[in-house]
């Protein structure tokens, strides 16, 4: 039988969804009655800001809870903090904005990586950020592919980040913020730089840009496992990868050594995408297995993962009047398995974060 201590311990442990703290750190609990006889918890919870989306999330975190925990029924009222309770967690969270780096971001980080070039990683990388902003989702892209830059062109972004105070500012095209090493040359120019310097400006990406609040950031690795990569397997030891294949085996062969890399160190290797599966005829609607098959398959097994989804081979319906050449509209047929994946990695990330 559920006692006010026990409620008490259980939402202690649950985070508060605008100051990264616990609701037993920020005392928000307020009130809670339970009537024994049909096992109704009643519950007052403090929040810094009521009527949004956060809250809406918070709620069934908190009801989720409560019913594992043995109530039958969840009554649930939010009240906003007074400027007083406030105070002291706003300085920190003010000290601390737009590092993403610290422990008190919620922000989760999702990996887009590739044994090799030239499987459209970066292709999967954009579509996925827009996918998932097209869920409502509050998302951020950085363009972490130093050497091979291709994030702005693909997404048709013509606008550079501007400064303000001592931060940068994304660009936000199709609902996403995006940086990229792209924005910081002149005329295409080829980045001559060694490791150590690659890893300065990868580190400026997360702290030096002011992203606000992102449900998630979305990073386009370089291809295979060098110093880009082992940098950001070294910043984030919280951070969920996706690992882009064609179905070619040797393709499939060489990305196992980047999921193998992610395992390594400790990063979550949440599905495969194939990309390039097979190529549809418009006029017969026959399949042509170009690159082979199985590929995706036998990756995800050797992950012991799954596979997220299988793109065609298809172009996008390019618009002239809203140029971006490699994104796919939602309901372009590969729109519509973008939007399937994004479905499927968002309710991995939310189900990690209520266990």
């Amino acid at each position: 039988m559920l006692t006010e201590e026990r409620v008490k311990q259980i939402l202690s442990e649950l985070k508060d969804p605008f100051l990264h703290k616990t609701l037993g750190e920020t005392n928000a609990i307020k009130e809670i009655k339970i009537k024994e006889d049909k096992q109704h918890v009643s519950v007052k919870v403090a929040v810094a800001k009521t009527g949004s989306s956060e809250q809406l999330k918070l709620q069934n975190v908190i009801v989720d809870a409560l019913k594992e925990a043995g109530a039958n029924t969840v009554g649930l009222r939010f009240v906003e903090f007074s400027p007083e309770e406030l105070a002291p967690f706003q300085a920190t969270s003010n000290a601390n904005s737009g590092n993403l780096l610290t422990n008190q971001s919620s922000t989760q980080f999702i990996a887009i990586a590739s044994g090799k070039g030239g499987v459209g990683k970066s292709t999967v990388s954009v579509n996925l950020a827009v996918a998932l902003a097209r869920l409502g989702k509050k998302v951020g892209l950085i363009d972490a592919d130093i050497y091979g830059f291709s994030v702005p062109d693909m997404m048709g972004i013509a606008k550079r980040p501007v400064v303000r105070g001592e931060k940068i500012i994304p660009v936000e095209r199709l609902g996403v913020k995006v940086i990229s090493m792209g924005f910081f040359v002149e005329d295409n120019s080829p980045i001559i730089w060694r490791g150590p310097m690659l890893g300065k400006m990868l580190t400026s990406f997360f702290t030096e840009v002011e992203w606000g609040d992102l449900d998630y950031l979305l990073l386009d690795l370089p291809p295979g496992t060098g110093d880009v990569a082992l940098d950001v397997h070294s910043m984030l030891p919280a951070c969920k990868e996706v690992i882009v294949t064609t179905p070619h085996p040797t393709a499939a062969f060489v990305a196992a050594r980047a999921g193998a890399m992610a395992i390594k160190t400790d990063h979550e290797v949440i599905g495969v995408v194939e990309n390039m599966a097979y190529f549809e005829s418009q006029l017969t609607g026959e399949k042509e297995y170009v690159f082979g098959k199985g590929g995706g398959e036998k990756l995800a097994e050797e992950l012991q993962t799954e596979i997220l989804g299988k793109l065609p081979l298809r172009q996008p319906d390019w618009n002239d009047d809203d140029f971006a050449p490699s994104i796919y509209d939602q309901n372009h047929q590969l729109g519509k398995i973008y939007l399937d994946i994004g479905q499927k990695i968002a309710k991995k990330c939310e189900a990690s974060v209520l266990s």
